[in-house]
């Protein structure tokens, strides 16, 4: 079957960013299948081509994927008015592709959830096929958070949000609190399917490079966060920590943020303010580099802010990094990460706003490094037994052939 598959941030491993969409649609080619992948242009993300744009596009093949992306730039640090704009944009160059390429089936996956529109498009005038993926609940995140507030915007991007999911065959969640917010507009739990991020272990396990930046010396502790520097992380929680062992005089340990966002100027300007030298901050680096820096590290930090709506109804990338490597997670919110974390003992799992214990865990963590080798022991059997991205990319492109029966 072709699949024509819209994701506005697509990234393979070359680029930094998630590969969830890159996996499986390298699945759907491994089964036969033909697909066309449709993006815009992630600022530190790498689509795989290299080609200039001709009229604000450019297409071509990428290990067997026919990839369609728009010169559309589109960043984490961006405001926004000017992320919505770019949401919109690609929607509008998207829908011209509905009706002139060939295809079975739409799949098209959030965020934004403006991706679901050209499914809509595509149901209910070609009678195509339409199958979405839902990787965070909006509006009810961004509402939770404070992030929109303007009645008129809520009101709109909920019945957009009912309009998608009651014109998709077939749904995927990728955490169970998603499953469940799907399932509350009025979706049979029939039509929606829990498949979460997973671990790519050719890439994280396999061979990698390890290597430290120059600031960190070779003996010195590394608690690294691998991932975007925005509102809904809480990264100023980790400062807190960092004030915390400044006091405490343990200069071995580090917390090394590697990424970009919104809120990393303002970050560095509080390290610096403070004179933080035990915050190290790294830019963006692609999947194999990441992989190497994982592997020099000593534990993974997963880090949210205390929106309970985070606790069930996030599956971050992050996290399932870091278990892929075999690193041992101290996870700061309560859900269903932290609910794994402690029954496959891979971790530590503390409540949010607590910089005292959480300073507390890292100095037991430094100087225990050898009792961490059982935590790392559990991460590596987690991602290879339940979060395999080979078994659940499987299970994901069964979900997507089995839409044909309907």
């Amino acid at each position: 079957m072709k699949v024509l598959y819209f994701h506005q941030h697509f990234v393979t491993p070359g680029g930094a960013g998630g590969v969830r969409s890159y996996a499986m649609a390298r699945k759907l080619i491994e089964r036969g299948h033909q697909v066309t992948m449709v993006c815009g242009h992630f600022v530190g993300g790498f689509s795989g081509l290299t080609s200039p744009f001709v009229k604000g596009v450019r297409r071509g093949l990428v290990d067997g994927i026919d990839l369609i992306e728009f010169d559309l730039r589109y960043s984490n640090a961006d405001g926004y008015l000017k992320r919505s704009f770019a949401f919109l944009r690609f929607v509008m160059r998207s829908l011209r592709l509905i009706f002139s390429e060939k295809y079975d089936i739409i799949f098209a996956t959030s965020t934004p959830l403006t991706a679901g529109i050209p499914g809509i498009f595509a149901r209910w005038l070609r009678g195509k096929l339409f199958i979405f993926e839902v990787r965070d609940l909006w509006p009810e995140l961004p509402k939770a958070m404070g992030v929109i507030k303007n009645p008129l915007i809520l009101w709109s991007m909920n019945v957009l949000e009912w309009i998608t999911y009651k014109s998709a065959h077939r749904l995927i969640g990728l955490a169970p609190g998603i499953v469940e917010g799907i399932s509350q507009r009025g979706i049979s739990k029939k039509n929606i399917a829990l498949i979460p991020n997973g671990c790519d272990l050719d890439i994280f396990f396999d061979n990698p490079s390890p290597w430290r930046p120059k600031p960190i010396k070779p003996n010195d502790f590394i608690a690294i966060f691998a991932g975007t520097h925005g509102v809904a992380n809480g990264l100023d929680a980790l400062l807190d920590v960092a004030e915390e062992l400044k006091k405490r005089k343990r200069k071995d340990i580090k917390i090394l943020l590697v990424g970009q966002g919104k809120l990393k100027a303002a970050l560095q300007r509080r390290a610096n303010r403070d004179n933080l030298r035990n915050i190290i901050f790294y830019d963006s680096i692609d999947k194999f580099r990441l992989a190497g820096l994982l592997s020099a590290s000593d534990l993974g930090i997963q880090c949210l802010a205390d929106v309970s709506a985070f606790y069930y109804g996030t599956s971050p990338n992050k996290f399932f990094d870091y278990i892929a490597a075999g690193l041992p997670v101290l996870n700061n919110y309560p859900g269903w990460i932290s609910e794994i974390i402690i029954k496959h003992q891979c971790g530590f799992s503390i409540k949010p706003n607590n910089p005292i214990l959480f300073a507390d865990i890292l100095e037991w963590a430094a100087d225990n490094k050898l009792e961490l080798g059982f935590m790392r022991k559990n991460s590596r059997k987690l991602a290879r037994t339940q979060f395999n991205r080979d078994l659940l990319s499987s299970q994901w492109v069964e979900w997507v052939e089995g839409a044909k029966s309907i």
